[in-house]
């Protein structure tokens, strides 16, 4: 069973999310919050698999919770995935910044909130095409003037490969499908490069595999 903590300022959204969540009955909403501070408190009593995480909210908003729950050595075993309505360039890189395993908008459908909780949960990242889109094009024009190919100039031909495949958003099955490897070869694959690379998570090495020149934006 996958637990779950939802905060949001609105209580009807926390309704239609709990809804949603728990409807094919292996995630279950064990908390909620009104706002990043009591979302801390939440997160502190139960220590929940996933956090659903609004950006926009009083007394702290959900980036700075982000931070605070991925820096709290006690909480290592939560991932947080923030869930919004707001898709600037901004709020998506401060996300990913703040340690965020994953971004989805509010209008994701509801397959895709379960599908996705489920994959955080999993260990992997989750960004929406849509942010996707949204983080490269913020990095385009940084990656334009320059790029800093130091990031991956010690990885071998296969962790080049599945860094590439990672920053694509693809899951380790997805990974090992299209590199004729096991899924569990992927995931070791991965946790390679999370140490070589001093990544914090997946959604921290889709930003290095850009940074980096080895995935360029619209490829």
């Amino acid at each position: 069973m996958i637990t779950l903590v939802l905060v949001d300022d609105q209580e009807l959204v926390r309704t239609g999310l709990r809804t949603l969540a728990e409807r094919d009955g292996d995630i279950t909403v064990v908390g909620e919050a009104a706002d990043g501070r009591g979302g801390l408190g939440v997160v502190r009593q139960y220590r929940p698999d996933v956090v659903l995480m609004d950006i926009r909210m009083p007394v702290m908003d959900g980036i700075a919770a982000t931070r605070a729950i991925v820096d709290d050595p006690v909480l290592a075993g939560v991932r947080v995935v923030v869930l919004t309505t707001f898709d600037e360039d901004e709020n998506v890189m401060n996300a990913i910044r703040a340690g965020a395993a994953g971004y989805l908008l509010k209008d994701v459908s509801p397959v895709d909130l379960r599908e996705g909780i489920r994959r955080v949960a999993a260990g992997d990242a989750l960004l929406s095409p849509a942010i996707t889109g949204t983080v490269m094009r913020a990095l385009a024009g940084r990656l334009s003037r320059s790029t800093r190919p130091a990031l991956v100039e010690g990885l071998t031909e296969r962790e080049r490969e599945v860094l590439q495949r990672v920053a694509l958003g693809e899951s380790n099955a997805e990974i090992g499908a299209a590199l004729h490897i096991s899924p569990a070869t992927a995931r070791t694959y991965v946790g390679r490069l999370l140490t070589k690379l001093g990544a914090r998570d997946r959604a921290q090495l889709v930003v290095i595999a850009y940074e980096s020149g080895l995935v360029l934006p619209g490829s």
